[in-house]
């Protein structure tokens, strides 16, 4: 038979381990976290066509201006078929088109990819820069990220494809003047993530750099639109 001080020791022995066992729980850290909630408090990695490109583009920084001119990239627009280049974008961009004889494109509609309007187009002294056909990568900055090493065919060349040429707002083109992603980008906010993808387009098709301000602009543009692909050649 167990007496009643035995008995007491024995429940105050119990209690002393549920005591004890309840400090080591208190204190010890429990990880509730699943492998969703743990991955979801990592950082996401971004990997788009878009920007996979722009990764392997050379970062340096920008040469000299000295010595250029767009002359350098050919005086005037190359002719083709008895079309010159001018028309050929104006042809391919503008809505209705309406083309003479002489491969001129008279008039036209523009849904303009950097403001977002829309713009009649009519030939004219007076009302044909209400268009203009802008080289995404403006040839200044392209001559200061390489296209100064080019032999003279490659920059009529550069300046000539229709992956550089773009139909736009005068007005838009002549604020770009001769920026790049990290200076200029087009007001329609819509339109930044095919902008910039074309210009990575360009400047991986012609081994042209980019600035580190440049890099990273673009790439917090395309981190928005992890989705983006590059244009066709």
């Amino acid at each position: 038979m167990v007496d009643v001080h035995q008995k007491r020791r024995i429940i105050i022995v119990l209690l002393a381990l549920v005591l004890f066992a309840i400090v080591i729980l208190i204190n010890t850290p429990i990880n509730f976290a699943t492998k969703e909630s743990v991955s979801s408090n990592t950082e996401k990695i971004i990997s788009s066509p878009a920007i996979d490109a722009l990764n392997k583009l050379a970062i340096k920084g920008r040469a000299s201006k000295t010595d250029y001119a767009r002359e350098q990239f050919g005086a005037n627009w190359v002719v083709s078929g008895g079309c010159d280049t001018r028309n050929i974008i104006l042809n391919r961009d503008l809505k209705s088109a309406v083309v003479d004889e002489k491969c001129d494109v008279i008039s036209g509609e523009l849904n303009d990819p950097y403001t977002g309007k829309t713009i009649q187009f009519k030939r004219g002294s007076d009302t044909s820069g209400a268009v203009q056909i802008d080289h995404v990568v403006a040839l200044s900055d392209a001559w200061q990220k390489g296209a100064q090493q080019f032999t003279s065919e490659k920059r009529i060349q550069l300046a000539n494809d229709p992956l550089e040429l773009l139909a736009v707002s005068g007005p838009a083109n002549l604020q770009k003047s001769d920026g790049d992603a990290a200076t200029w980008l087009p007001s329609n906010k819509s339109f930044r993530c095919p902008y910039v993808a074309r210009q990575i387009a360009v400047k991986q098709k012609y081994s042209l750099w980019v600035t580190t301000a440049e890099h990273d602009a673009i790439k917090s543009i395309l981190d928005n639109c992890p989705n983006q692909l590059l244009p066709n050649p």
